[in-house]
C-alpha cells in the first residue's frame, strides 16, 4: 500500500484542549500537503478554518465529545451549529449511559436526529469499544445501520483504550452493506494503519500519522 493510499484513508486530528491556532494552521498545512481524508478538529476551530482555507480542507469536527451523555437536544443543536459553521463531517459519541441501561431506543432515536441534520453529510458514530461487551458492539452494529449512519467508529481517542483489529472483524459482520468502519485511538505506526484499513477500516483517525508518515 503506497503512502498517498494510506493517508486518502486519514482523518488528521488535533482534539487536545491546548490546542492554539497555529497548531490548527499547522494540522491543516500538512493536510493539505498530504491530502489526508479530513481535518478533525474541536467545533470552535470550525469557522476558522473554513473562512482561512475554504475548500481546501474537508472539515470533520466532534459532537458530545468525548464523553456522548449529553442530551440529544444539545447535541442536535452542536450538530445545527457544526454544519452552519462549515463542517462537512460530523462524528458524534453516543451515550454510553443509555447502552448500559439497555435504552438501545433512546441510542437509535438521538443517531437518527444527528443524521437527518447531516443529510448528505458524512456521520459517523463513536461507540467507544473500551466500554462495550461484544453483545453491545453487535447491537450497536445494528442500530447504527438502521439509523442510516454512514460509519461506525471505534473510539474517541480519550477512553481507557482506542482500536483493536478484533473490533473491525466484528464490525464488518454485524454492520449492513451501506455502513462503513473508522478506526481511532492508538494507531501511531504505519503497520498499524495498513493493518486496520486491511482489515476493513475505511478511515482512520490519528493524531500522528503525518508525522509518522514522513519519518
Amino acid at each position: 500500500m503506497t503512502d498517498c493510499e494510506i493517508f486518502s484513508h486519514i482523518d488528521h486530528t488535533l482534539l487536545k484542549m491546548t490546542a492554539s491556532w497555529e497548531d490548527v494552521e499547522n494540522l491543516c498545512a500538512e493536510a493539505i500537503r498530504f491530502k489526508t481524508a479530513s481535518v478533525c478538529v474541536p467545533p470552535s476551530y470550525v469557522r476558522r478554518i473554513h473562512d482561512a482555507y475554504t475548500d481546501k480542507v474537508n472539515i470533520c469536527t466532534v459532537i458530545g465529545f468525548p464523553l456522548g451523555y449529553s442530551v440529544a437536544s444539545v447535541k442536535a443543536f452542536e450538530t445545527e451549529q457544526a454544519l452552519a459553521d462549515g463542517a462537512s463531517e460530523i462524528d458524534m459519541v453516543i451515550n454510553i449511559g443509555d447502552v448500559k441501561n439497555g435504552n438501545f431506543n433512546n441510542v437509535l432515536d438521538e443517531i437518527k436526529i444527528i443524521k437527518t441534520q447531516c443529510g448528505q453529510k458524512i456521520l459517523k458514530v463513536i461507540v467507544e469499544t473500551c466500554y462495550l461487551t461484544d453483545a453491545e458492539k453487535i447491537c450497536l452494529c445494528g442500530i447504527v445501520t438502521e439509523a442510516g449512519a454512514d460509519y461506525i467508529k471505534t473510539s474517541t481517542g480519550f477512553g481507557t483504550a482506542g482500536a483493536a483489529i478484533a473490533d473491525i472483524e466484528l464490525f464488518k459482520k454485524h454492520i449492513g452493506p451501506n455502513v462503513k468502519i473508522k478506526a481511532a485511538g492508538g494507531i501511531k505506526t504505519r503497520e498499524d494503519m495498513e493493518a486496520y484499513i486491511n482489515a476493513g477500516a475505511d478511515r482512520i483517525g490519528a493524531s500522528s500519522a503525518v508525522k509518522v508518515m514522513a519519518d
